[in-house]
């Protein structure tokens, strides 16, 4: 079943977040899904030991960059769909991880910085493809951005990936309080109240698209055989 990779060599740009929204709403849809926390910090771990993470999700906390291929090959076919956070460095984990991915997710923020760690984070992926002899799908997700306000830096920051044939995902994850709810105290975006969380339904929009078009690209790089066990 489909791998998912979250990976960046810079750290604080939300990618456990999205690995977070992303799980949460596979899992409420019925998908079964493993997560794998191999990030030293251990976030999705935190999150996972807080109230209301769903029944059909799963936290793997123990990977290492001895044991990282065999947990993720054992998770992919015990359930629907595998969803690996990486520590924020790069690393012979990582590369581990990227080599058995279907799909890597290379999160940044709309800054010069941020774009030239996911160039890296881009390497390091090219670089596991000619190691293993095989294509690895990617893309850039834009993250923390506004929902009203589109920066000239991430303007420019999109003209050139564009210009450089770097795909990156339409949809973007919006700076939202109510993903940090989430992140912070637990549970999926179907449990704070809307009285107390801001702009909890155009949260709630944003992840479903957010996941939705996940499935759409793993749909795209999956060969017609294999397309209906990621739909």
């Amino acid at each position: 079943m489909p791998t998912i990779v979250f990976a960046s060599p810079k750290g604080g740009v939300g990618k456990s977040t999205a690995a977070v929204l992303l799980s949460t709403e596979l899992a409420s849809h019925g998908g079964s899904v493993t997560m794998i926390d191999a990030d030293p910090n251990r976030p999705l771990s935190q999150w996972a030991s807080r109230p209301g993470k769903p029944a059909r999700l799963n936290v793997i906390a123990t990977a290492n960059e001895d044991s990282i291929i065999d947990t993720i090959e054992k998770a992919a076919v015990e359930t629907a769909f595998v969803i690996v956070d990486l520590e924020g460095t790069a690393s012979m984990l990582a590369g581990y991880a990227m080599s058995r991915a279907d799909l890597v997710i290379i999160p940044a923020q709309g800054s010069h910085l941020d774009a030239t760690e996911a160039v890296r984070a881009i390497k390091l992926v090219r670089d596991q493809e000619k190691a293993f002899k095989r294509t690895i799908p990617f893309a850039v997700l834009f993250t923390r951005t506004s929902a009203a306000i589109r920066p000239r830096t991430l303007q420019s920051i999109e003209a050139e990936f564009l210009q450089n044939k770097i795909p990156m995902f339409d949809i973007q994850i919006h700076e939202r309080e109510a993903f940090r709810a989430v992140f912070s105290f637990g549970g999926t975006l179907a449990d704070p109240d809307p009285a107390q969380v801001s702009t909890l339904p155009a949260a709630r929009q944003n992840a479903r698209l957010f996941a939705s078009e996940v499935i759409e690209t793993l749909k795209a790089n999956t060969p017609a055989k294999q397309r209906e066990e990621v739909a």
